[in-house]
């Protein structure tokens, strides 16, 4: 009997609340809708806050409530993990109120929206771009903010991202082999661009032994007259890597690649 009081207690709130919110949506009081926005933001109900400020934000333009109810509005998507929607007003804010009340957090929030919804690896990375030029414009503007350090976390680790992009391509390279063209090659060049790009990755030591094992698989393959002077480039691949890793977790590996084209070096007539 208690827990089905309860119930119906709940159900009589439940009903007069979306009464209540019916009638707001039929009001034509702007101001009391934006009183009613704001306390639905406050009570965590942002479908509600954001339906109602998606209505008042245009007539606001150009008054004292323009800035707070853009702003708001932004922040409602973004609670319920719209991103793309909430990045997208917060750019606006920025960009319309670059002085504004809340530019350094809608800045900030712009960015971190673009982050979240930053790809997999595997896919385009444009969206990654962007999240990158947006925390570094962040970075730029509010060096001293308190969102300054999470921001450059945030961009090194979107940095990270593209960098893991590099490996798999030049791995993706490394595994065509002579399919349609001389893949190893480009495997090279993709890895050596990539430790340019990103000279502070935690991949560097995955690059490095990626083009070793390109130089290595393409000397295999090689035609027998121009073997010495393909391995002679797995040697000094080889030399690389242990200089750059000493200890690396591929040097038993690296180590065998060695052996075997100082032998093939040996053993094989010059060209």
């Amino acid at each position: 009997m208690k827990f089905r009081n309860i119930y119906l207690l709940l159900l009589v709130l439940l009903v007069s609340g979306c009464n209540e919110y019916n009638k707001i949506l039929k009001s034509t009081d702007r101001d009391l809708k934006y009183t009613y926005a704001k306390n639905y933001f406050d009570k965590g109900k942002f479908d509600r806050s954001s339906t109602l400020l998606e209505e008042l934000v245009p007539f606001f333009k150009g008054t004292g409530k323009a800035e707070e109810s853009l702003y708001l509005l932004a922040q409602s998507y973004y609670n319920q993990k719209d991103y793309v929607s909430a990045t997208q007003i917060f750019s606006t804010y920025y960009n319309t109120y670059p002085k504004g009340e809340y530019a350094e957090p809608a800045l900030f929030y712009s960015a971190y929206g673009m982050y979240l919804d930053s790809p997999d690896p595997k896919l385009d990375q444009s969206k990654t771009y962007k999240a990158i030029a947006e925390f570094q414009n962040y970075i730029e503007t509010y060096p001293q903010s308190d969102r300054a350090e999470m921001a450059k976390n945030y961009l090194f680790e979107l940095q990270e991202k593209l960098a893991y992009k590099e490996l798999l391509a030049a791995e993706l390279y490394l595994n065509l082999g002579n399919y349609m063209g001389n893949n190893y090659e480009s495997s090279v060049i993709t890895a050596r661009e990539a430790m340019k790009n990103y000279p502070f990755s935690k991949y560097t030591e995955e690059y490095q032994i990626t083009i070793l094992r390109a130089r290595y698989e393409f000397a295999q393959r090689s035609k027998r007259e121009i073997q010495p002077e393909r391995f002679r480039m797995v040697v000094d691949e080889y030399y690389n890597y242990k200089n750059s890793f000493p200890e690396g977790k591929y040097i038993k590996e690296a180590d065998k690649y060695y052996k075997e084209a100082q032998q093939m070096i040996e053993n094989l007539p010059s060209a």
